[in-house]
């Protein structure tokens, strides 16, 4: 019987062509609208998301040796003010902490950069691919160098823009040579950058420049957190691997542990155990304790070791208020779409019943039961709806791909979302279409069948 409707209400609503399609545009809009604004408000709620767990204080500074300057005064323990402990073996080891995203070794080397004109004094970074995705770099010429040539220690370059100013000027470096502690390099790169420092640095495998310099161990190795609020409790879980891969007995000896203690031997651990022969540091703990005294950046870092997560409450927070707010929004555009959508169902469907009031009546007088004929109708508003919202879900898709490559605004569209569209349609054509097809069961078969 409910096959039987169906294709009764599709001869029924290609009847009227003109009038179905009117109908179903009302439709096509609201569920298009909801469409679209669904995919907006997806993919801004992810955007915002992965801003909020990059943002501010998700690196991480692990260097070799550990020394503070004007330690001994404030009682703060130092191990090798330079150590060649730090390897590629712990960067590799610090990648496997839940949490980590990126970790990048790092050899560092200051000296000239020179082409067959021009030279300039910069600092070369021997470095792995993490870097570019860590700092967020674009290349306006060429790329980041691959992990191949890591692999390989291949002689290629990356610069940065203040390097490309003073040695090529506006012509595009890529592909010249750039000698580097008498060795030559072939430039891959440009990369663009809001950082002054790094706008005056090179970069190049930390493979090549281990080579280049006959050096085994790494400098300093950065790590970047999944998400901000991690950082201090990544940070304790490096200290803790690495002085187990130093093979160094005793628990960490921090500035912040000896400000606590007071009276602790300088140099000793607690417990009189061995100092770390490195040195971990967030980088919400670096910029507070930047141009402060030893003395004062050691109590800042006792009383307030857990900034990094105070801030990223204060983020979560903000987002989800965010969130909410846009969902409201979302929900209050959806309904007014759709309620206007189902104003036109409905008025569609009552004028329809109108003209149809005679085959009501011959239907009935042939044996045709109430909920037969209420059912057809019913069958029918949903089937308009259904079609609306198909051709709504297609010109959604579009709408929102439009949006993001003119405008730039990130999109998302998921199969629950289509699922939904669809579901929306549905029970709006139900909801609307229930009155005119109640009305349609009631009529007296004796009227109706009199009505011209």
């Amino acid at each position: 019987m409910l096959l039987t409707s169906w294709r009764v209400s599709l001869r029924a609503l290609r009847r009227n062509k003109l009038r179905t399609c009117l109908a179903a545009l009302g439709m096509t809009i609201g569920v298009a609208a909801v469409l679209t604004m669904f995919a907006l408000g997806t993919g801004a709620q992810q955007s915002v998301s992965e801003d909020v767990r990059s943002a501010g204080t998700t690196l991480i500074f692990v260097k070799a040796g550990n020394f503070t300057r004007g330690g001994e005064e404030s009682n703060i323990p130092s191990g090798l003010g330079s150590a060649n402990t730090l390897t590629q073996g712990d960067a590799d080891a610090i990648s496997q902490i839940p949490g980590v995203k990126y970790v990048a070794g790092q050899v560092k080397l200051r000296g000239w950069a020179q082409t067959s004109d021009e030279r300039y004094y910069s600092q070369i970074i021997g470095t792995a691919v993490s870097s570019a995705p860590m700092n967020d770099w674009s290349f306006p010429h060429g790329a980041f160098f691959k992990a191949a040539d890591v692999a390989s220690a291949a002689a290629v370059a990356v610069i940065g823009p203040a390097v490309q100013d003073h040695l090529f000027a506006d012509a595009n470096p890529v592909g010249h040579e750039l000698t580097i502690h008498r060795q030559k390099f072939r430039i891959v790169g440009v990369f663009t950058t809001n950082d002054e420092d790094q706008a005056d640095m090179v970069f190049v495998p930390y493979t090549t420049l281990q080579k280049t310099l006959d050096l085994q161990s790494l400098h300093s190795i950065t790590v970047e957190a999944e998400q901000a609020g991690e950082a201090s409790r990544i940070a304790d879980d490096i200290k803790a691997l690495l002085r187990r891969r130093h093979h160094l007995n005793s628990a960490p000896v921090t500035a912040q542990s000896t400000a606590l203690m007071g009276n602790q031997m300088p140099g000793m651990g607690a417990g009189g155990g061995t100092p770390d022969d490195f040195t971990v540091k967030t980088q919400a703990a670096e910029a507070l304790t930047k141009g402060l005294y030893t003395s004062v950046a050691a109590f800042v870092l006792a009383n307030m070791p857990k900034v990094d997560q105070i801030n990223m409450q204060e983020m979560s927070g903000t987002l989800n208020r965010a969130r909410n707010t846009m969902t409201a929004l979302l929900a209050a555009i959806a309904t007014i779409s759709l309620i206007v959508g189902g104003i036109g169902v409905m008025n569609i469907m009552l004028m329809s019943v109108t003209e149809r009031t005679r085959e009501i009546g011959i239907r009935r007088a042939v044996g045709a039961r109430t909920r037969d004929v209420r059912q057809q109708f019913l069958v029918e508003a949903v089937t308009l709806s259904l079609c609306g919202g198909a051709i709504g879900i297609v010109f959604g898709f579009v709408a929102a791909l439009v949006i993001e490559r003119v405008l730039g605004w990130p999109a998302s569209i998921s199969l629950q979302a289509v699922a939904l569209g669809f579901g929306i349609a549905a029970a709006t054509g139900i909801f609307f279409g229930f009155y005119p097809a109640h009305r349609a069961s009631k009529l007296n078969p004796i009227d109706a069948l009199r009505y011209e």
